[in-house]
């Protein structure tokens, strides 16, 4: 016969089943330990990081402490303080209740934890590693609690190979340090990393919180938000429309004081956003949404994330009115003139529009483009005589008639060295021997004579696949070329932003960005890459690193074909300028020699062709 074949685990191979849940990375271990610092009554607490969590994380505070026998309790499985019955799940008003983080922490790392209550005279020392008992002996210290959580998974090899690089994973540190921090203003939070301080957070107001911790130009970017009703009372603050950023990151929810990812409420307020912002722009928002906690269920995830409300509806509603209330009492959002008569106002922009749509319109553009061939005319009858003599000047000021005349253009060349110029002979577009016949609309497209009919290009998007081939060969070969900046800029970056830098340094270095990294967080912008002509350098560069981070958090590219798509896009974002006919015909020959001339980076077309027959029918019926 055979033998029974179940039997129960060993606690610590159970404990490293669950420490797979609970802690996943270093930053795991940084939220359980300060959300115990917060249930423990803290009022200040330090947070130490070495090697990005990998070598040492350590939480101190000046809580409440724990007696030798909690001390030794707190790292067995299921045991708490927070809950005493299962009607208690209903009613959670601690950060932590499930009684797992310690004992999943303890299985996977080298733990020492030292404790005192303010009654007694000597505190507990306790050393564990992987679940196993070391020491535990009686030591002077302080009120408090200090746990230090020492080599991460140095027991489970194929977990800590899973790890990222240090600025990756303290990236993921600061995540959850802004989280708690935020939650929490009242109380001081330290943060060192490698004996470095990376903040000194002080008790205060929210606001002041938020300005301590994203910088102090969030200042004039913040308007308040707060609701009342039976069911919820909601406060915080949101961002003001136009500074709303193509990447996620700075969208905080928390329910009762923690922090919950909910893409319904999230919808709630990007909706009531909408028309204010672009589709694929994010408002910052900080908002704090005060329930009974009989009305949710946070009892769904180890992490705690995740909450579950029994009428959701009502609460995207309510999230989603406070929101617009706000907008519309900090004029953040478009107000009706009653002062102003429809009928005239209607009137006017029928009679603006229908002289802008006229053929005979000479106009700049609203981006200040080049003069028309048209002339200045102005409809006064409709005398034949009139339309003669407008046909005559219209010969006279047409580029063959007149080889004087020429479009206005920025004294700054945009040319692109590729192979398309040295490439000779036919092809999609006349003879050499022809003249080629192109010119430029508003600053925006191009239109290019070819043999079957006509291109329409669009500028930019032209420019920006020539510029991603170009960046994406800079990286691949590490030869990026930089101009040196007159004046070097100075940029200061948030913590998590600084940290990105660190992590793709040599990439944006080989893009052809030349730049010191300074201490507290900043950065000494020498040079940018030759090909990116920006006004403002330091928008320049911040504007870059917001798209890849966008990019970076919704496509899966390798990191080269990031970092090119963002430069190339944030390069070509305000590029209109006007070109003259030498630009005119290098920007075409580098695009039909580029990798895809059809479509930009993005996906979308780079031009389109309308045959002979095509123009046609817009005249012959």
């Amino acid at each position: 016969m055979m033998g029974d074949i179940i039997h129960l685990l060993p606690d610590s191979i159970a404990n490293q089943i669950a420490a797979g849940e609970v802690v996943q990375r270093p930053a795991s271990v940084v939220k359980e330990l300060l959300e115990n610092s917060i249930d423990a009554g803290s009022q200040s607490i330090t947070l130490l990081v070495k090697e990005a969590g990998k070598t040492l994380v350590q939480v101190i505070d000046d809580g409440s402490g724990m007696s030798e026998t909690d001390a030794r309790m707190s790292f067995e499985r299921h045991a708490t303080s927070k809950i005493r019955k299962s009607e208690d799940l209903f009613k959670i008003q601690t950060m932590g209740f499930r009684g797992e983080a310690l004992a999943s922490i303890a299985a996977v790392a080298q733990v020492e934890l030292k404790t005192k209550r303010s009654q007694d005279e000597l505190g507990c020392k306790i050393c564990i590693e992987a679940s196993k008992l070391k020491s535990q002996e009686t030591v002077a210290c302080s009120i408090g609690t200090s746990l230090s959580v020492k080599n991460l998974f140095f027991n489970v090899p194929a977990r800590r190979n899973f790890l990222k690089s240090n600025p990756v994973e303290m990236r993921h540190i600061l995540d959850e340090f802004h989280r708690v921090a935020l939650a929490h203003p009242q109380i001081e939070f330290s943060l060192f990393h490698n004996d470095l301080e990376v903040y000194h957070l002080m008790p205060g107001k929210l606001s002041q919180r938020i300005i301590a911790i994203f910088g102090k130009n969030y200042q004039k970017q913040m308007a308040s938000c707060e609701e009342a009703t039976p069911l919820m009372k909601i406060k915080g603050y949101i961002g003001r429309p136009e500074n709303s950023k193509k990447s996620k990151g700075q969208q905080f929810f928390f329910v009762n004081k923690r922090y919950i990812r909910h893409a319904y409420l999230h919808h709630a307020v990007l909706t009531a956003f909408e028309g204010l912002i672009p589709a694929d722009s994010f408002p910052f928002y900080v908002l704090f949404l005060e329930i009974d906690p009989v009305h949710i269920d946070i009892n769904i995830h180890p992490t705690k994330t995740e909450v579950k409300f029994d009428d959701e509806r009502s609460i995207y509603a309510i999230v989603q009115a406070a929101v617009r209330k706000s907008l519309s009492v900090h004029n953040l959002s478009p107000a009706l003139d009653f002062e102003v008569d429809v009928n005239i106002a209607s009137n006017t922009l029928h009679f603006k529009t229908a002289i802008e749509e006229n053929p005979l319109y000479q106009g700049t553009g609203s981006s200040g483009g080049t003069k028309s061939y048209m002339p200045n005319y102005t409809p006064k009858s409709q005398n034949p005589q009139d339309w003669e003599s407008f046909y005559e000047n219209l010969k006279k000021n047409t580029p063959e008639e007149n080889p004087a005349f020429e479009p206005e253009h920025s004294p700054e060349l945009l040319t692109f060295p590729s192979k398309a110029n040295q490439i000779s002979g036919k092809g999609l577009f006349e003879e050499d021997t022809q003249i080629r016949r192109n010119f430029q609309i508003h600053n925006q497209f191009i239109i290019s004579q070819v043999q079957s009919g006509i291109l329409l290009i669009h500028q930019k998007a032209a420019q920006e696949r020539i510029l991603f081939d170009k960046y994406l060969q800079n990286l691949q070969k590490k030869t990026g070329l930089s101009q040196r900046l007159l004046f070097p800029v100075e940029i200061e970056l948030n913590p998590s932003d600084f940290q990105l830098i660190l992590e793709i340094e040599i990439e944006i270095r080989n893009l052809g960005f030349i730049f010191d990294v300074l201490p507290k967080n900043s950065i000494l912008l020498k040079g940018v890459p030759t090909e990116a002509i920006h006004e403002n350098e330091h928008e320049l560069f911040e504007g870059f690193l917001e798209q890849f981070k966008n990019y970076q958090s919704q496509l899966s590219m390798d990191k080269h074909t990031l970092l090119a798509r963002s430069l190339s896009k944030r390069a070509t974002q305000r590029l209109r300028k006007a070109l003259n006919n030498l630009e005119i015909n290098a920007l075409i020959d580098q695009l039909f020699a580029s990798t895809n001339p059809n479509f930009a980076p993005d996906g979308h077309p780079c031009f389109v062709k309308l045959s002979l027959d095509e123009l046609s029918a817009f005249f012959v019926n």
